[in-house]
């Protein structure tokens, strides 16, 4: 009997190694599970961040891609506006020009009838006390000559005017 004791523990013994390994390879094997479980979580937050990652990039180069479009913009419009500011200068430069012209224009007419108002008056003087002076007569006809031609070449001076500020609209009808 001392033999079957012995069979049975060492059967005991046996069965509680196998046990043990069971477990432990159990135990090693949902480790294992875990471990590829974390692993394929880490790869699946490798995944989302690269593609984040990417997305991120993409949203970078569209804002490069539209803040670069902006400086087009700001440089045309500048370039726009410097060409607009030069156009108005050189357009208040012959505005100051013909203003200048205008009133020298109109000082020559002023000392023109200034002289025509002296003859005029001389003249009339003499009419009034009856002498018949010629040289008077050619004067005043001079004079008032003078400020025909004068009124002529202003009224000439303003017609080139008018003309030069319609021939732009003009020239802007027949392109459109």
């Amino acid at each position: 009997m001392s033999d079957i004791t012995e069979l049975e523990r060492r059967i005991n013994f046996a069965l509680e190694r196998i046990s043990k390994g069971a477990d432990l390879l159990s135990e090693s094997r949902s480790n294992a599970i875990e471990a590829a479980q974390v692993a394929e979580a880490a790869a699946k937050e490798s995944a989302t961040d690269d593609s984040a990652l990417a997305a991120v990039q993409e949203e970078l180069a569209a804002e490069k891609a539209a803040n670069a479009q902006l400086e087009e913009r700001v440089i045309a419009i500048r370039d726009k506006q410097e060409s607009q500011v030069a156009q108005l200068e050189a357009r208040v430069a012959k505005l100051t020009a013909r203003a200048d012209t205008a009133e020298a224009e109109i000082e020559r007419l002023r000392a023109i009838n200034a002289k025509l108002r002296e003859h005029t008056t001389a003249l009339r003087v003499a009419n009034t006390t009856g002498a018949r002076d010629s040289s008077l007569i050619n004067a005043s006809m001079a004079a008032e000559l003078e400020a025909l031609r004068a009124l002529r070449e202003s009224d000439r001076s303003e017609l080139d005017e008018i003309i030069d500020s319609i021939t732009p609209l003009t020239e802007e009808g027949t392109n459109a």
